[in-house]
């Protein structure tokens, strides 16, 4: 009786051609994952400016008016001074977001925009520059 022989294992030849393949598809693959980040950045600046216009909608419901610019955004987690007539105790947020490069979300009442303007300055940090991200932009 012949006894066959069972194959375990890889060749190093298949190994081989597993890694060229890997290695093409890393290099489609990766270059297009490199771009998202970027993108994420602004849905997330998009986002928040999005929770914080509700917020601030639901301040001005109890209060009637929205908060100033020197009472700034600091109004939804905090008393604001002058008090107003109807802030909700324990406040329309618990903490206040970072934009994604890590710099407090502006705010102007009235804005320039609209009633009120909330924005992110974008990654270069500066105010007036097409990569500022603002709740007038928002589709």
């Amino acid at each position: 009786m012949k006894q066959q022989r069972i194959q375990q294992g890889f060749t190093l030849i298949e190994v081989m051609v597993v890694v060229v393949i890997l290695g093409i598809l890393a290099a489609i693959v990766v270059p297009r994952i490199m771009d998202r980040p970027d993108e994420a950045r602004k849905v997330k600046a998009q986002q928040d400016i999005r929770a914080l216009e509700a917020a601030l909608n639901l301040y001005r419901l109890d209060n009637y008016t929205y908060p100033s610019t020197d009472q700034g955004l600091e109004a939804l987690t905090q008393k604001p001074v002058p008090d107003p007539p109807r802030w909700k105790e324990g406040g329309y947020l618990d903490r206040l977001p970072t934009d994604p490069w890590q710099n407090p979300y502006q705010f102007l009442s009235p804005g320039s925009h609209g009633n009120i303007d909330i924005y992110s300055m974008g990654p270069d940090g500066q105010s007036g520059t097409d990569d500022d991200i603002g709740n007038w932009t928002l589709q």
